[in-house]
């Protein structure tokens, strides 16, 4: 089970505030220096690594000496003054690997709106190819009741879907599923495998809700959030994360529950765009471009030589050869009045015409079904 990890190219890791902040309201700066010590290690072999933390409340409210249970509004002022000193510890801890860390705050809307789902990831996966750690929060200085998360297990499955990530990381204050709540059953049988998260799987969840010090999850969310990774084709595996070194005691073989992906990252977001988005618009290309999409290329702008329909960026669209048959979708990078402007245009010129670029490709490989 460890060889997930260890053979993982691309880890999301989430860290619930329990961890990262002491009853005190200090933040657990030596356990978050093992932790980067782990990702550092992580990143020598070959791995690219975010983290989804919560943690940014937590702080502030002690800043501004607020109660243990804070108003809505009294929570998203922690948020705002918690942030900074949230990114600040964790900065202290990465600098000493000279690993740069960035911020990101997200909201539902950015993780489940196509347009502002395209902008996320492009954002991330570009601060990973730059060598940076992404550190994201759900932005709660502007999030309502009503349209957050509520917890960062489902925000970190979100995020793991977003950029295909092969394993995500569920630290908690329990090193896993098991069959029966174990405050009350000692001998409750410990699950260390999940190859399908089934009905008697999420009963199992039910009564292992533990909610302790200042975190907000519990068992149900990180079975939910399980839900949305494993059919991204990520693996997730739940594990106690208040030792130091957590991840190194992952990949060494401590104690952890797995739950298996059915498929590839890259062939569950294939599966999404051919049979989950109904198409807005399309693209017709002439007979170069229809043989460069087969052979595995990008649709770039001087290819297309029709435009139809009304799509917004990160719409589905339907590629059509020049007889006008469907050969191909997926997710436009420009919206249809922009790629109107830019067919048969060269990919250098498209920040002219347009005054802006969202790269070369109308409709970018990675994002493309074919066949």
């Amino acid at each position: 089970m460890t060889a997930l990890l260890t053979g993982a190219k691309r880890i999301v890791v989430k860290i619930g505030s329990a961890l990262l902040v002491g009853s005190d309201g200090q933040p657990a700066r030596a356990w978050l220096n093992t932790l980067a010590d782990d990702v550092a290690d992580l990143r020598r072999a070959g791995a690219q690594v975010t983290i989804v933390s919560s943690g940014a409340i937590a702080l502030g409210r002690r800043v501004l000496g607020l109660p243990k249970s804070p108003r809505l509004d009294e929570k998203q002022a922690a948020a705002a003054a918690g942030q900074a000193r949230l990114m600040r510890v964790y900065e202290e801890a990465f600098e000493r690997h000279a690993i740069p860390v960035a911020q990101a705050l997200l909201t539902p809307d950015d993780t489940e709106r196509r347009r502002r789902w395209l902008n996320a990831r492009a954002t991330l996966e570009t601060l990973l190819d730059l060598g940076a750690v992404p550190i994201i929060n759900e932005n709660d200085t502007v999030a309502t009741a009503e349209i957050r998360y509520g917890d960062n297990d489902r925000l970190a499955a979100r995020v793991a879907q977003m950029i295909s990530a092969d394993v995500l990381v569920l630290l908690s204050d329990i090193d896993g599923l098991y069959e029966r709540d174990p405050r009350t059953d000692p001998n409750a049988p410990f699950v260390a495998e999940v190859r399908e998260i089934t009905t008697a799987i999420e009963a199992m969840a039910g009564g292992v809700n533990v909610q302790v010090g200042v975190g907000s999850g519990g068992m149900r969310t990180k079975i939910e959030a399980a839900k949305i990774a494993t059919r991204a084709g990520c693996a997730v595996v739940i594990a106690k994360g208040a030792a130091l070194h957590p991840l190194r005691r992952l990949r060494d073989g401590a104690r952890a529950t797995w739950f298996y992906a059915s498929a590839t990252p890259a062939a569950a977001y294939k599966a999404w765009i051919a049979g989950s988005l109904a198409p807005q618009g399309a693209l017709v290309v002439d007979d170069g471009a229809a043989v460069a999409l087969r052979a595995g290329k990008s649709l770039l702008p001087a290819g297309v030589i029709e435009v139809r329909g009304a799509f917004e960026k990160g719409d589905a669209v339907l590629i059509l050869d020049a007889s006008g048959a469907e050969f191909a979708r997926g997710l436009s990078r420009y919206d249809a009045a922009d790629a109107a402007k830019i067919k048969g245009l060269k990919s250098a010129d498209i920040e002219a015409a347009l005054g802006y670029s969202s790269g070369p490709a109308l409709v970018h490989a990675d994002d493309m079904v074919v066949g």
